[in-house]
């Protein structure tokens, strides 16, 4: 860890103070003050959430960098919140939803293979010096873990940094890059929802199987609402983090084992113990759904999983330092080039195929942001459509590493040539 000259280094300090800003957003965003209400239906509350901690690192006030509340929440909140989420999730209501949500992320997908080549192409023609270097320093290494990032998530981003080895100054270059431009993006998807009817008319789409998603889920929430007792809150925590303590114990048996016997197996992701991690929870909570323990959704089991989420959220919104665009403008019009080559399929397949912006998105974000963004923009839409946004993240893991190694080999050949 290195040394940090924030205000504040404390970590249990920095979690007063996200707490704090999160319970401020959240009153503020639930006001009947006119002025409020006018300034929310304009600016996403849970942009907030990411941008307002993200001054905190901007201004010095705290180390982001170094701060271990970003480990402790996608390692022990984000899994229990996976299972609370998928608790009562309708796997043949989903199924019903057919094959245009996987479509949509595929096509997420697709654009962020084909984009990181075609961004250092575009770039190279006005400036070959952004997208060049050698060795550790080739810009194109780094872009590798930008690609694993946007397709799954920290798992295979990590995964590419140990298959390419950039270097560490470029590769936390790169975390900036990633991070600011897919949270750009996201603020741009949070404000599309406020006009999702304008966008569907646009594409042509039908949303009545959202819809129909949505209300039959609610309904069931609704029909087992109940005052939560102590015992209640209790049996939720017990499943939210006993499942965690299986997935960690299982991920720390099956990782290790496959990187012994099988370490082919590394470029998808599967020698990762936070990919298995991530795996097990969601499968966990979605055998889970199949039993009377469903009906803890009544007791407020997806409610606590949002509060675990949104804690991530202002974790994640705390590693984004804003004055980092000043300092690397190169890197950031590569990674804004690379982000509208894949806005531009994704609104293409989506014209196309008549899709619904909620395809759009949550596909979207299930291939750039992973667990930690899909549940959290679904749940925008409207909290009962959180699992859509998790079994999408889940596929991202599954197909990201493979994806960003492609991607990657053909940056690097491009580069070369």
């Amino acid at each position: 860890m290195t040394e940090t000259h924030a205000l504040v280094s404390n970590d249990a300090v920095v979690l007063g103070m996200l707490l704090l800003i999160l319970a401020g957003i959240f009153k503020t965003s639930t006001s009947s003050n006119p002025k409020l209400k006018a300034f929310y239906s304009v600016v996403p509350m849970i942009l907030l959430c990411y941008f307002v901690p993200s001054l905190l690192t901007t201004f010095n006030i705290v180390d982001g960098e170094n701060s271990r509340l970003y480990f402790v929440a996608s390692r022990y909140l984000l899994p229990a919140c996976l299972v609370l989420l998928t608790l009562s999730v309708d796997l043949r209501e989903i199924a019903r939803l057919g094959w245009k949500p996987v479509a949509m992320f595929l096509a997420g997908t697709v654009g962020v293979v084909i984009g990181g080549p075609l961004a250092i192409l575009i770039t190279s023609v006005f400036a070959p010096d952004l997208v060049g270097g050698a060795g550790p320093e080739a810009v194109w290494r780094g872009l590798a873990t930008i690609a694993g990032s946007w397709i799954g998530g920290g798992a295979n981003q990590a995964a590419m940094y140990e298959i390419f080895k950039p270097s560490n100054e470029l590769y936390s270059v790169m975390i900036t890059v990633d991070v600011i431009v897919a949270e750009i993006w996201m603020a741009f998807l949070l404000i599309g929802i406020g006009k999702q009817d304008a966008i569907n008319r646009f594409f042509r789409a039908d949303s009545s199987s959202v819809d129909r998603l949505r209300d039959k889920m609610e309904a069931f929430s609704k029909s087992i609402t109940r005052a939560p007792s102590t015992a209640d809150l209790m049996i939720i925590l017990g499943i939210g983090f006993g499942a965690t303590a299986f997935a960690h114990g299982a991920a720390d048996l099956i990782a290790p084992y496959l990187l012994e016997h099988a370490p082919g197996l590394q470029r998808f992701s599967l020698t990762s113990g936070f990919f298995w991690l991530i795996v097990i929870a969601t499968a966990i909570g979605v055998c889970l759904s199949f039993t009377p323990l469903r009906t803890f959704e009544g007791a407020g089991a997806s409610k606590i999983g949002t509060v675990f989420i949104f804690v991530l959220v202002a974790t994640i919104g705390m590693k984004m330092d804003i004055k980092a665009i000043g300092q690397y403008p190169g890197l950031f019009m590569v990674g804004a080039i690379w982000m509208i080559i894949h806005i531009v399929i994704l609104l293409v397949v989506a014209y196309l195929i008549r899709a619904p912006y909620f395809f759009l998105a949550v596909g979207s974000k299930a291939n750039i942001g992973g667990a930690a963004s899909a549940p959290v923009l679904a749940a925008a839409f409207h909290p009962a459509l959180a699992p859509v946004g998790v079994l999408l993240a889940v596929l991202g893991y599954v197909l990201g590493t493979y994806g960003a190694w492609l991607s990657a080999l053909v940056m690097q050949a491009i580069s070369v040539g």
